[in-house]
């Protein structure tokens, strides 16, 4: 039976995400329709404009992101420590810009007298607003309506377009988010659509190694992506958990080993990543190629899986392997 969303999200558990969304009946994303030769390259901008806004005004880091022709992945970050310091006028302002909002907040804002029902109206909506910034399905629940919309709208066509609400993957540590890392960034290279991370259009590798060369101008309206800080992983993460000179020596050393035209290749000096948490060069290849198939809805040591599946109310888990082989101590 199919576990609640609510269930799986637990930010309490663990703040890091893997969600992934496909069209509906595997129509074009982006990419170029070969049949009718028909371009939809731009919409891969669509994506990437839309999530880095989003991240400015929920309390919901970037951390890699991988647009595909008809799929996206993205790897988020709930900032519960941001979310619950929130002010009033914070969370009213920011919800404001993504919907109506209600004429009693617009009063509140303004600082004009309320009555004692409006005060209660007031208090209950800035609550749920301010939960709502904090939460990963209103996130892609703004992302996909307005692609879909935009999609729908340029095809001259109405109805579905993704195939259903988003998949959801909870890492529970270090080595879950390293790999779900990995695989989200080397998804193009893995498909064999491109031969190197600078040529991985739309993903947040080829953008963290575009600003190591020219850090891209900051604005208000586009947040973004969640730094390296090296730091370990805990309730108060403020970025992720990883030198970038060491996640790039990784991924960069992972991507020649997965590529279609040299397959099987290793290089002899292994990745420091690696030899720090202890895991075997071939576990670690299987990973960074089949992360999404490998677990369900949980990745992370395996009591710390069974642990949350029986917090979720499950009986379940699949993985038992594979966690095991990235989690050798």
């Amino acid at each position: 039976m199919t576990t609640a969303r609510r269930q799986l999200i637990d930010a309490e558990s663990t703040p890091f995400y893997h969600v992934i969304n496909r069209c509906v009946r595997r129509a074009f994303l982006c990419g170029e329709d070969a049949l009718s030769g028909r371009s939809y390259e731009h919409r891969r901008g669509w994506i990437v404009d839309k999530i880095r806004q989003l991240s400015s005004i929920f309390c919901i880091d970037v951390c890699a992101y991988a647009v595909m022709s008809n799929h996206y992945h993205l790897v988020l970050k709930i900032d519960l420590v941001a979310q619950k310091a929130l002010s009033p006028f914070e969370v009213i302002d920011r919800w404001t810009r993504l919907f109506c909002g209600n004429p009693v907040a617009a009063k509140f804002l303004k600082g004009e007298s309320l009555s004692e029902g409006e005060r209660i109206l007031v208090d209950r909506l800035i609550s749920d607003w301010q939960e709502r910034l904090g939460s990963i399905s209103w996130f892609m629940r703004c992302l996909n309506e307005e692609i879909a919309r935009k999609a729908n709208r340029e095809d001259g066509c109405k109805g579905v377009f993704w195939e259903g609400r988003f998949k959801s993957q909870a890492l529970l540590d270090e080595q879950a988010l390293l790999a779900c890392m990995m695989y989200v960034d080397l998804n193009p290279i893995r498909a064999g659509i491109a031969d190197s991370l600078q040529a991985s259009d739309y993903t947040s590798i080829q953008e963290r190694i575009a600003d190591l060369e020219e850090p891209a101008p900051l604005t208000a309206s586009l947040k973004p992506l969640l730094p390296f800080d090296g730091a370990a992983i805990n309730a108060e993460q403020s970025g992720i958990p990883f030198h970038f000179a060491d996640y790039l020596e990784l991924i960069d050393w992972t991507g020649r080993a997965v590529r279609n035209d040299k397959r099987g290749f290793i290089a002899s000096t292994r990745p420091k990543l690696l030899q720090e948490l202890g895991i075997a060069d071939d576990a670690w290849i299987t990973s960074a190629k089949e992360f999404r198939r490998q677990y369900s809805g949980i990745s992370g040591r395996w009591d710390a899986m069974c642990a949350m599946k029986a917090k979720c109310g499950g009986k379940w888990c699949r993985g038992k392997q594979q966690s095991e082989a990235i989690h050798p101590n």
